[in-house]
């Protein structure tokens, strides 16, 4: 299946989305859910106002969607979901660091955001496998 890539970024006054794999696809917003929400409009509308022939091949028939985050922006858009303890606890990162980041103080590296990425990969396939009963 094909992938559209989806960059999602904090800038100085909003947040801002791109396709990283496809030319013309922007949107923005004052939340991260308000850029996400922007993004599918602006698909939406590149497919309703062009030709069929115009349309990007990635976005005819069935596509999925990856959503590429700046650290900032993602700890800001899982903030109500995630207290900084629990992403500490999935992460190994302390709280303070994490709390540098979501605030844009400062810019994790390379590592750090392997440690970030790899502790909510992980944590979903926990979840994936889970069964209640």
């Amino acid at each position: 299946m094909k992938t559209l890539k989806i960059t999602i970024e904090k800038s100085a006054d909003m947040f801002s989305a791109y396709a990283e794999n496809v030319k013309g696809i922007y949107g923005g917003g004052n939340t991260v859910e308000e850029a996400k929400q922007s993004i599918l409009e602006s698909i939406r509308l590149l497919k309703l106002y062009n030709e069929p022939k115009n349309v990007p091949s990635i976005l005819k028939g069935e596509y999925n969607i990856v959503y590429h985050f700046d650290a900032e922006s993602f700890l800001n858009y899982y903030k109500g979901i995630f207290t900084n303890a629990a992403l500490e606890k999935i992460t190994g990162i302390n709280q303070k660091q994490l709390q540098h980041y979501s605030s844009g103080l400062k810019k994790p590296r390379l590592p750090q955001l392997k440690k970030i990425e790899e502790g909510m990969h992980k944590l979903a396939d926990e979840l994936q496998s889970l069964e209640l009963s």
